[in-house]
């Protein structure tokens, strides 16, 4: 069974620093595209970044390119995103989520196209 525990959320100030973990269980990841979304408070879930299966390649939001980035670390079964300069605008709940098809990179970012998600981890960046 394909599990995924997401962990590393908290209150910030702005401008400091989080490291977000992926914990899986069920799959390897290099045979996974993972994928990072974010959901503030009455808006829609929005796309962060992802790795393409096998390490074919990232993707980052616009907002993420330069403060956020990837990385995994396959012995401990887990994904991270760690997030610098943090702003008031990043505060949302942090989702992973993952799918065993190569996608595309114009569908990296569309949530229907995963499969498997984190029950999410709550960031909160106060100005």
């Amino acid at each position: 069974e394909v599990q995924l525990v997401n962990s590393g959320g908290g209150s910030v100030q702005a401008g400091e620093s989080l490291s977000l973990s992926c914990a899986a269980s069920g799959f390897t990841f290099d045979d996974y595209t993972i994928g990072w979304f974010r959901q503030a408070p009455g808006k829609e879930r929005e796309f962060v970044a992802a790795v393409r299966r096998s390490g074919a390649g990232t993707l980052y939001a616009e907002f993420a390119k330069g403060r956020f980035i990837l990385s995994n670390d396959n012995a401990k079964r887990s994904v991270f995103l760690q997030m610098i300069s943090l702003k008031p605008e990043d505060t949302a709940v942090y989702y992973c989520a993952a799918t065993d098809r190569q996608l595309d990179y114009w569908l990296l970012g569309s949530p229907p196209q995963y499969d498997y998600w984190g029950q999410g981890t709550q960031v909160t960046v106060a100005s």
